[in-house]
């Protein structure tokens, strides 16, 4: 050591004796103490695990349906009648369902008089009945299908020495 180093000034602490601040030969004596932290990164990656396939079916069958269809007969009776009228011809008449209509001709006699030859009775009447068709009916079905991949690595990273 050199007489700097012995006298009592040269010995005293850092930080310490004549001011708070240190001196040269202070940090020259000072020991380095290295500080480290550890930090960890921490990364994620895609892994494929499984595979859905869907697919789609149509298929079609014949359905056999019976459908009520409503329609209409009109049936025509002819009533002869030979009767000569004074008056206008009779208008057309009802009697329930049926619609008379009366239906006169000129005979030629010394005298003109109407004669009521005939009258129409018209009935209408519903009627119905079933008719059986085909129908062609689609019908789709859908399939999923999951496929697993079996990867060994897909929960982390692989091992290290660390």
């Amino acid at each position: 050591m050199n007489q700097k180093d012995e006298s009592p000034q040269a010995s005293h602490q850092p930080g310490q004796g004549l001011g708070s601040r240190p001196t040269a030969q202070d940090i020259e004596d000072a020991h380095v103490i290295p500080v480290i932290e550890e930090q960890i990164h921490v990364d994620k990656k895609r892994v494929e695990t499984a595979v859905v396939r869907i697919s789609k079916q149509v298929t079609e069958h014949e359905e056999t349906v019976t459908v009520p269809l409503v329609y209409e007969e009109t049936q025509v009776e002819r009533v002869a009648i030979n009767q000569f009228v004074e008056s206008p011809p009779p208008s057309i008449r009802y009697e329930g369902e049926t619609m008379i209509i009366p239906v006169i001709k000129e005979v030629a006699v010394v005298e003109k008089r109407l004669m009521l030859v005939e009258e129409l009775h018209i009935t209408k009447r519903q009627n119905q009945r079933e008719e059986t068709q085909s129908v062609n009916v689609r019908k789709e079905t859908v399939n999923v299908e999951r496929i697993i991949i079996d990867r060994p690595d897909h929960y982390g990273a692989e091992q290290s020495g660390c």
